[in-house]
């Protein structure tokens, strides 16, 4: 196959077309600044208004609780953060996972170091989080649950309208990293008892460097960046109208075919799964079978090491990836994956595959033939691999 098959969706996504068009004229015609007071500028701070209310109408949110940041790092730093300064007379305590991104793992051991105390929470098997372990972490002093809606590496849905009910009844805040959800998945922030909840447009065929945070009207966080009276002083900044208007238009495309693009999804994704099943041997799928994202296949080979693995599939033209493309630079086994319970030596030997509505099921076939090509290939130069055939065959 001569083109290129991109299966790393999680990590970023084309910005479709019509998103670029959009764009375009904020870049050569509707230039002004919008917080300027004549008229070519001030135009723009209705097109922000226009992209805001779409943005809020796909989370069941108001406009006025939406605030656009540049990603969904800034969106989780500022949710953590903010909220630790607001609230720190009532608790200094925190409550998250042990498969969070990076940006709200770090985020949390950032605020460690200054004084302030986090449960990173067990997971089961499959990636999710027990209830039960859930409740019995909540203090007297803590002021703030942040669990993620699904996870970027092996697709897991978290319960989270079960997680923000039981925050609430314990008067607690609840923040929801939903960069993999949003665009991906329905949500209903008022159901789910989300108070704050993160995005990135480019994960959702947007623009990069353009994010939102939502922040639940009467929750009182502070600023995160100081200067300008941007985002109603919340967050300054002159605005990207630009990123903005695309990530709108992003949101439009999103949700005007969600169910229909989560239904292709899911079929491609489990056809792609029962297929490597049934030609590769000695396979795990990561994450759980149904309560995951439409798009995400995540699975680790034994006896196969992971980089080598995305090299040859690269040289074949397929472009995957092992987990978080934020950590691709560590040679640590995904921490993912080693809170679901695998042992490093099979986490090493993991891949994650994340499809688009594009995908055809003509590339699926090319992939799982390449990956059990380059499978056989990689294990003949395993010993562990000759060692375990040797004792299998004397069983």
């Amino acid at each position: 196959m001569d083109k290129i098959i991109y299966l790393d969706n999680a990590a970023t996504t084309k910005t479709a077309p019509e998103v670029v068009e959009a764009m375009i004229p904020y870049f050569t015609e509707f230039y002004g600044n919008p917080s300027s007071i004549y008229s070519f500028s001030a135009e723009n701070k209705e097109v922000i208004a226009c992209q805001r209310e779409k943005i809020a109408n796909a989370i069941h949110a108001n406009a006025e609780e939406i605030y656009f940041t540049a990603g969904g790092s800034e969106a989780d730093n500022w949710a953590i953060k903010a909220t630790v300064e607001a609230y720190e007379k009532k608790g200094k305590h925190i409550i998250t996972t042990k498969i969070e991104h990076h940006a709200v793992l770090h985020t949390c051991e950032y605020l460690e170091k200054k004084g302030y105390e986090v449960t990173y929470l067990d997971v089961d098997e499959n990636g999710i989080v027990k209830l039960e372990e859930l409740k019995k972490a909540i203090r007297k002093d803590t002021i703030l649950i942040s669990i993620m809606f699904a996870n970027n590496e092996i697709g897991s849905i978290q319960p989270v309208q079960e997680i923000g009910k039981i925050a609430h009844e314990q008067g607690i805040l609840f923040h929801t990293d939903a960069v993999q959800a949003f665009g991906h998945l329905p949500i209903d922030v008022e159901k789910c008892h989300i108070d704050m909840l993160s995005a990135s447009g480019h994960k959702l065929n947007g623009p990069k460097g353009i994010g939102f945070l939502y922040i639940r009207k009467g929750v009182k966080i502070r600023s995160f960046i100081h200067g300008g009276a941007q985002e109603r002083k919340r967050r300054a900044g002159t605005e990207n109208v630009p990123g903005i208007v695309g990530f709108g238009k992003a949101v439009e495309l999103a949700y005007t075919s969600l169910e229909e693009r989560i239904a292709k999804e899911i079929e491609l994704r489990d056809y792609l799964i029962e297929q490597i099943e049934k030609r590769i041997p000695y396979c795990h799928l990561n994450g759980d079978r149904q309560k995951r994202l439409p798009n995400n296949v995540n699975f680790s080979f034994q006896f196969v090491e992971g980089e080598s693995l995305l090299i040859m599939l690269d040289m074949k033209g397929i472009c995957a990836s092992s987990g978080s493309a934020c950590t691709s630079g560590s040679l640590d086994p995904s921490h993912v994956l080693l809170a679901i319970g695998l042992p490093h030596e099979i986490a090493h030997g993991s891949l994650r595959l994340t499809l688009s509505e594009e995908t055809t099921k003509e590339e699926l076939d090319y992939v799982v033939s390449s990956l059990e090509e380059i499978v056989i290939k990689l294990r003949k130069m395993s010993p562990l691999y000759e060692d375990f055939i040797r004792k299998q065959e004397k069983r």
